[in-house]
């Protein structure tokens, strides 16, 4: 399993930019490249998913244990010529001071060099001592190899070059000159997501050719050879497609589009359909037996999503006939009365009886932690679930005496104790869940479409 961590000193220092066009790159040559990302986000494994023509898996200690990020990472690396993971934040930074959820503690489970991203503007000399500490502070982690990025030009490409090697014995891997033009435009969640952007394409091109022209891509491969064998089995576990005849509905559009790659794997493991909808330009659901609508960016698509009152109807008609519909965060705001972004304002579907307001600060973003209620649409665990959230919005004008699925033990949720929606076989919550494994919403959500499709075929047959 060749593979590299590529992480970086703090954030921001184009860590995502490189990944992309090494992924591309690589790709280019004819090799196999399987990138991973590290951490919770779904848009950054989107634009992997464009630039390495195959999808991008999560690789979380949070949400997931130790064995099953070495299973799911050993399962989709082993076919591959390459495997590239994309590190957060920077490499020991971490939720304790312990750094046991840090890039540097996934590197070391994986045992995967790290090839560190550097900022380089406004550095020349000082960069020895900040290789040269990020080597002594844990010994454990395999600095292979650096690429200098946003480097000013030849002169100063040439003295940080000499420094390194004078000071150091970490190999320079490339110099990325600074290019605002490869920059991709962020908004307050972070990146355009690639499914939302039409350039998308052009510029992982355009950055590829940059990152192959300006890095040592044979020398990248090499130092990736030299990982250590996990030992762990690779493969598509052997399952038997228990929902065969089940079909879910799933908004993924321009509007909608955040489920994590594994989730999707699972379902289609358990032989479930499922069948892409576009919020933004079909007029009625499909046949289906429930639905899904994940995380985007509706605020951003406020008048095509009001204009398509078709849909909006026929989806508050299936959720009042109790089709079982799993929604987070932006569709949860999908599915409440109305959003509204300063003076933008637009009907939604009307099923959650309050009103989306967007702000200029985060209102609830980081990891969280929810207990199961009784209100939980399916039998609750009495351990805790853990989740993440990231959203500027909020509710407003939400009624007392509201059905919830969820007590905040940690994060905001809808409204800092509560969240997770609950009516009929309906649950919208603000905070995402992974969908797999043990403590997964998948096994459960289906055992509720089931039995909904089960009694609408009683039903018909009795009519």
């Amino acid at each position: 399993m060749p593979r590299l961590f590529i992480s970086a000193a703090h954030k921001s220092s184009g860590k995502t930019t490189l990944t992309l066009g090494l992924c591309r790159a690589l790709a280019r040559r004819g090799l196999r490249v399987q990138a991973f990302k590290k951490g919770p986000d779904y848009i950054d494994p989107i634009w992997h998913g464009i630039a390495a023509g195959r999808p991008s898996y999560n690789l979380d200690f949070h949400m997931m244990r130790e064995e099953e990020i070495l299973s799911l990472f050993s399962r989709h690396a082993v076919p591959a010529s390459i495997a590239l993971i994309e590190g957060n934040k920077g490499l020991y930074d971490g939720m304790d001071v312990q750094g046991s959820n840090s890039n540097a503690a996934l590197a070391k489970l994986l045992r995967t060099p790290v090839v560190l991203v550097l900022d380089s503007v406004g550095i020349t000399r000082g960069v020895a001592p900040l290789i040269l500490g990020y080597q002594a502070f844990d010994r454990e982690v395999d600095i292979a190899g650096v690429i200098l990025n946003k480097v000013g030009g030849p002169r100063h490409e040439e003295k940080l070059r000499a420094v390194i090697e004078r000071y150091t014995d970490v190999k320079v891997l490339g110099a990325v000159r600074m290019d605002d033009s490869l920059a991709i435009v962020e908004r307050h969640l972070g990146l355009i997501p690639g499914n939302e952007t039409e350039t998308a394409e052009a510029r992982i091109e355009a950055i590829a050719g940059r990152v192959a022209a300006q890095v040592d891509l044979d020398a990248l491969v090499a130092l990736a050879g030299r990982a250590p064998e996990l030992g762990m089995p690779g493969g598509v576990p052997a399952r038997q497609p228990e929902n065969s005849a089940l079909r879910l509905a799933y908004a993924r559009d321009r509007a909608f589009g955040f489920y994590y790659q594994e989730d999707l794997d699972t379902l289609r493991e358990r032989g479930v359909r499922l069948l892409p909808l576009d919020t933004l330009s079909d007029v009625r659901l499909p046949e289906c037996d429930g639905l899904l609508l994940g995380g985007g960016f509706p605020e951003m698509f406020i008048d095509r999503l009001e204009a398509n009152a078709a849909l909006r109807s026929d989806i508050r008609r299936a959720v009042e006939a109790g089709l079982p519909t799993y929604a987070e965060c932006g569709g949860l705001m999908y599915l409440a009365r109305s959003l509204r972004w300063g003076e933008h304002q637009g009907e939604m579907v009307g099923v959650l009886p309050g009103d989306v307001v967007m702000g200029a600060r985060p209102v609830g973003r980081g990891y969280a932690l929810l207990e199961e209620t009784m209100r939980m649409p399916w039998p609750p665990r009495p351990q805790p679930i853990p989740a993440h959230e990231f959203h500027y919005s909020r509710l407003e004008n939400l009624p007392s005496g509201l059905d919830y699925a969820y007590r905040v033990l940690r994060g905001h949720g809808i409204d800092g104790e509560w969240d997770g929606f609950v009516y009929k076989n309906l649950l919208a919550a603000y905070c995402h869940r992974r969908g797999s494994g043990e403590a997964g919403w998948i096994a459960a959500f289906l055992d509720k479409v089931a039995v909904h499709a089960e009694n609408r075929s009683a039903a018909r047959l009795a009519a």
